[in-house]
C-alpha cells in the first residue's frame, strides 16, 4: 500500500500526508517544503493560496461531509 493517505475533512480540506507532489495543468511541481508532514488541497475554492487550503472554507460557510458507501 502507498505511504500517502488523502482524509477527506470534514467542512474543509483534503489533507494528504507526505510525501507528495502536486503539478500544475502544465506538469510543472508546485513546491512543498520537504519538511511537510502533510498538506491540505482546497475544497471550497475561496482560498486565496490555491490549491492550498488557508482556512478560508470557515469564513466562506463551507459545508461537505463525505462518508464511505456502507
Amino acid at each position: 500500500m502507498s505511504q500517502t493517505k488523502i482524509t477527506v475533512r470534514d467542512n474543509g480540506p483534503l489533507l494528504i500526508t507526505c510525501p507528495v507532489e502536486v503539478l500544475d495543468a502544465e506538469g510543472k511541481l508546485l513546491p512543498i517544503p520537504a519538511e511537510k508532514a502533510a498538506i491540505a488541497l482546497c475544497r471550497c475554492g475561496a482560498s486565496a493560496n490555491k490549491p492550498f487550503c488557508d482556512g478560508a472554507h470557515r469564513a466562506a460557510g463551507f459545508t461537505s461531509a463525505v462518508r464511505a458507501p456502507q
